[in-house]
């Protein structure tokens, strides 16, 4: 447990920045489920829409550092993919 002044306001600081980021987590979460629910209905029009919604929001948290770069793209990649055989 922190005992200093200064370790304590680190643990304070860093319980602050986990909550945010889990929030942020979830958030992204949430966009990449409605898309992949809108895919599962078989609808392109709607599916295009929540494919377009989530890519700014998986953007997004790669810039803050909450989602690694590879698996943003990885993430993009698979739900374009879904995206583009309703279509076909």
């Amino acid at each position: 447990m922190a005992n200093s002044p200064s370790s304590k306001k680190r643990a304070r600081q860093q319980e602050k920045r986990r909550q945010h980021n889990a929030s942020q987590r979830s958030m992204v979460r949430t966009y990449i489920k409605k898309a992949t629910a809108k895919i599962a209905s078989g609808n392109y029009e709607e599916a295009q829409a929540a494919f377009q919604a989530a890519v700014p929001a998986v953007d997004s948290m790669v810039n803050k550092g909450i989602l690694p770069k590879n698996r943003a793209a990885r993430i993009k990649s698979r739900l374009n993919a879904r995206v583009k055989a309703l279509k076909a």
